[in-house]
């Protein structure tokens, strides 16, 4: 299989088509090879229009909405970035060719461990990555530029809005197990403001200030 023709093919029918503007997020989604994150018997599937199985009752999200949520952090290169939730490694790869550092956080060891030495066979070196509860943000790196949270929450994270910088954003899924509104949070001068970006439906986000184990 062309994986690289493939991916070529997922830009153009599944993201460019949908409304995905960023060059930068576009060239980042055609250059990082999203097989390699999966399992060798879904790899011929890893550029279909759908979230794959990564093991640990986990996914590995649909290409448009890691473009999405990628674009609407509006990375320009310089920034310090925080993901909640590492899970197969491929957005935070996503992330690492936008933005300068990724720290990102997952609290299965296996998932963690696996992600990990995915990214350094990769070549990946601005990445950093830690098994803890993701809820709970990452203080001593914070403030964050930019915030990703990768599962459904309840409500969101307090620790998360504490952590993002003055004219930082977080984008984040909040609503019940089944569905989820994607919403963006951003602090600015005024306060803390947020902005509703439509329906979507994530895995459960495990921990503190979400849901129980």
């Amino acid at each position: 299989m062309n994986f690289q023709k493939a991916r070529d093919r997922m830009v153009e029918l599944q993201l460019a088509s949908r409304g995905i503007r960023d060059p930068r997020v576009l060239e980042a989604m055609g250059k990082v090879p999203r097989h390699q994150f999966v399992d060798e018997a879904l790899q011929d599937q890893a550029y279909n229009d759908y979230p794959l199985p990564i093991g640990e009752k986990q996914t590995i999200s649909q290409p448009y909405i890691v473009a999405l949520m990628t674009e609407t952090l509006e990375l320009k290169g310089n920034e310090k970035v925080l993901e909640i939730g590492t899970g197969s490694g491929y957005q935070a790869a996503i992330l690492a060719e936008l933005a300068d550092r990724v720290f990102t956080i997952e609290r299965n060891p296996s998932l963690a461990y696996r992600a990990n030495q995915i990214l350094k066979k990769l070549g990946y070196k601005n990445i950093v990555t830690r098994v803890s509860d993701g809820t709970l943000g990452w203080p001593d790196e914070a403030p964050f530029d930019g915030i990703l949270v990768t599962a459904g929450t309840p409500k969101i994270p307090q620790p998360l809005i504490d952590q993002l910088a003055m004219n930082g954003r977080l984008v984040v899924p909040v609503g019940d197990h089944l569905s989820q509104e994607l919403v963006l949070v951003e602090r600015t001068r005024e306060g803390i403001r947020k902005t509703n970006l439509g329906g979507v439906r994530f895995v459960d986000l495990i921990g503190k200030w979400a849901w129980p184990e």
